[in-house]
């Protein structure tokens, strides 16, 4: 699957949502700055739950080519969700012909959606235990994403994080790496 291009290049609009502890934030944080170290215009909005760990929470991240008119996204190209929760809330808003990946380790039914969009089942979290890394399963997502989408490489991702992780766990980043990878390789796998 492509991402959107016409005259005006590359536009993807891509929604993240989950609960708090899954990484949902930093995850919309990698896309946007591998993004702006790729020379890509971007935007990034977080949207917190008023709960604290384990509350809702997502973001909305915009790649373009040229300068984005409104960082405002209704309808996503595509669509990563974590939880049950996020899947019944943004399944629904997927653009028709547009990608869903989700977290097939912890939802286990669809609800209705459009039936030209491309859905993608990923086991993150089991994908994330086996590189020995549980909290990397946003990780293992968004290198299925991109595996998926081709607004950007794994290795563009990996690079950025030196950016949005505190310099306290740079030690995490042959570990996140690899569950970038890893995700990346299951989309691969899958369409061989």
């Amino acid at each position: 699957m492509k991402t959107k291009s016409g005259s005006n290049g590359l536009y993807e609009s891509v929604i993240i949502a989950g609960f708090g502890g899954q990484g949902i934030i930093l995850t919309g944080q990698l896309l946007a700055y591998a993004a702006m170290r790729a020379g890509k215009e971007v935007t990034f909005i977080p949207a917190y739950g008023a709960e604290v760990r384990g509350g809702t929470s997502s973001c909305t991240v915009v790649i373009a080519e040229k300068a984005i008119a409104c960082p405002v996204v209704r309808n996503p190209d595509s669509l990563i969700v974590m939880n049950v929760a996020s899947m019944n809330k943004f399944a629904s808003s997927v653009k028709a012909g547009g990608l869903l990946i989700y977290n097939s380790s912890l939802i286990k039914d669809m609800p209705a959606i459009d039936s030209s969009v491309d859905v993608l089942a990923v086991p993150v979290d089991q994908i994330a235990a086996e590189v020995g890394s549980p909290k990397s399963s946003n990780m293992v997502a968004v290198g299925a994403y991109l595996a998926k989408r081709k607004v950007l490489t794994v290795e563009q991702a990996a690079e950025g994080l030196v950016d949005v992780l505190a310099e306290r766990y740079h030690k995490t980043i042959p570990l996140n790496t690899e569950a970038l990878r890893r995700g990346a390789a299951f989309v691969r796998q899958k369409a061989e």
